[in-house]
């Protein structure tokens, strides 16, 4: 099978401690849906900030590049690869 990207958009809240937490991801069809998704949620209560990325892999081996970001919204962490 063929190279698939998926585009997501991904919330962030904060936990008792105020360190950063995601949220559950969401697929979308395109960037920009992913972009426009990513900002809706950063400004949705509770939520401190969201992502959009892509992550292009073949889904049948399981086997995925790592995640190209495509934009922040509000006070995402600077290093996502913590989390």
């Amino acid at each position: 099978m063929a190279d698939v990207t998926y585009y997501v958009a991904m919330p962030f809240a904060q936990d008792d401690g105020g360190a950063p937490i995601a949220g559950a991801a969401e697929e979308c069809q395109s960037p920009a849906t992913a972009l426009r998704r990513a900002e809706l949620l950063s400004r949705l209560p509770g939520n401190i900030g969201a992502v959009a990325f892509s992550r292009s892999g073949d889904p049948m081996l399981g086997e995925f590049s790592d995640a190209r970001l495509l934009q922040k919204f509000g006070r995402v962490p600077d290093d996502l690869g913590e989390l």
